[in-house]
């Protein structure tokens, strides 16, 4: 089937309202892709692109397709992002965030600012806050990753990296959590490194300032900060197999819970103050959309992945399986009823007082934020966490998760 005059009628619109697309006869704009959440401003779609999904938005400055063609899906791209060539899938990418080519980035990713990937990188429900660094040849699927104060001081994971999120029982239930989001979104801590040839058997919990050394495989939590990592390899062995028998079960079903929390203390932050950034930026509301709905989608995945962790130990864990409405409850009852509001409120107050007279960008405003705000704001995201935690605790009480 031929390039017809109802598939160039988009791409004639494009070009009229300026963007730059120089083998127009190459590209193909869905029939459900919404132009007007195009903008016209220096974007360039180079040959061989396509662009699908109702929910798509393009920012000024994007450049689609430079190093191969590029294939994108009801994402929301952010000013200045650039992807070079591969599919990307109901993801986000704020500000000047990029990727390499051949990267595949299915469903649930937030890439914030300046946040990016060399080439042939997969992800999966990630979350990289501002700055992290990907190297090549990068499988870091069901990740969230902080740390670095800017792109000269970022958190960065070595090529030929792998998180493994598939266990051999046929569970999901391995969301590693590096960094966290009460420090991490205060953009001052100190960087994570990652050493290359190396991965990660999740869930997994790495402190701020850690470095991995190269060829390490983390199998364990390493909640301090600012130490070297190294892991040796295991011995040979050939043991029995006992099939879902998780003799690290609290550790497992406690780093998803506080997954999970870490989420909600991130949707919090969105809603009280990224939302304040945003509303001025082109397409504000529609990246504010974004992000809400990419955590939705992943708070939607952790909890189906705990249920299918849930059925795998009903017979040895039966506490958990039978208390499993009431546990997924403490994640989808409403933000009403959590706690932190009087710490929320004096940030805010810090915040809008700091905000007077400055006409700064998002992370050069948080970066310069007084450390006494910075710290309430911490306190504040740290009690959101630490409360859903209590809460699952007394679900399941005989567990001692917190």
């Amino acid at each position: 089937m031929g390039f017809t005059s109802k598939d160039y009628e988009k791409i004639e619109k494009l070009m009229e309202k300026g963007v730059d697309i120089p083998n127009p006869m190459t590209i193909h704009v869905g029939d459900e892709v919404d132009i007007n959440n195009i903008s016209g401003n220096n974007v360039k779609i180079y040959p061989g692109c396509r662009i699908y999904g109702e929910k798509t938005v393009i920012s000024s400055g994007v450049r689609l397709g430079y190093e191969a063609p590029v294939t994108i899906d009801n994402c929301q791209l952010g000013a200045g992002v650039e992807l070079k060539g591969g599919y990307f899938c109901k993801s986000i990418f704020l500000e000047k965030s990029n990727m390499g080519l051949g990267a595949h980035v299915r469903e649930g990713c937030i890439l914030e600012e300046e946040a990016g990937g060399a080439h042939c990188v997969g992800l999966k429900q990630t979350i990289l806050f501002p700055f992290v660094t990907l190297g090549s040849l990068i499988n870091f699927c069901d990740c969230f990753m902080a740390g670095g104060t800017s792109r000269r001081n970022h958190s960065e994971v070595g090529s030929s990296y792998i998180h493994f999120n598939f266990t051999p029982d046929g569970d999901k239930a391995t969301a590693s959590l590096i960094g966290d989001v009460p420090r991490g979104v205060m953009l001052n801590k100190p960087r994570i490194f990652l050493g290359g040839q190396g991965g990660i058997v999740g869930p997994v919990r790495i402190g701020f300032g850690n470095v991995v050394a190269a060829g390490s495989i983390i199998r364990k939590d390493y909640l301090e900060e600012n130490k070297m990592i190294i892991c040796k390899s295991l011995p040979n062995a050939v043991i029995d197999i006992h099939p879902h028998a998780y003799p690290s079960f609290v550790r497992i079903l406690r780093n998803n819970i506080l997954y999970i929390a870490n989420l909600i203390a991130l949707e919090e932050w969105y809603i009280h103050v990224r939302q304040v950034f945003l509303k001025d930026l082109e397409f504000g509301h529609l990246l504010y959309e974004g992000l809400l709905d990419k955590l939705l989608l992943a708070k939607k995945e952790r909890i189906k992945r705990l249920k299918d962790l849930a059925e795998n130990t009903k017979n040895t864990r039966p506490e958990f399986y039978n208390n499993f409405e009431r546990f997924e409850a403490v994640f989808t009852e409403d933000r009403a009823l959590r706690e932190g509001i009087k710490e929320r409120d004096t940030f805010l107050e810090g915040m809008e007082k700091h905000r007077k007279g400055h006409d700064k960008s998002y992370i050069d405003f948080i970066k310069d934020l007084p450390e006494e705000v910075s710290c309430v704001g911490t306190m504040w995201l740290d009690i959101v966490v630490e409360r859903i935690c209590k809460k699952v605790s007394g679900v399941l009480p005989s567990l001692k998760l917190f």
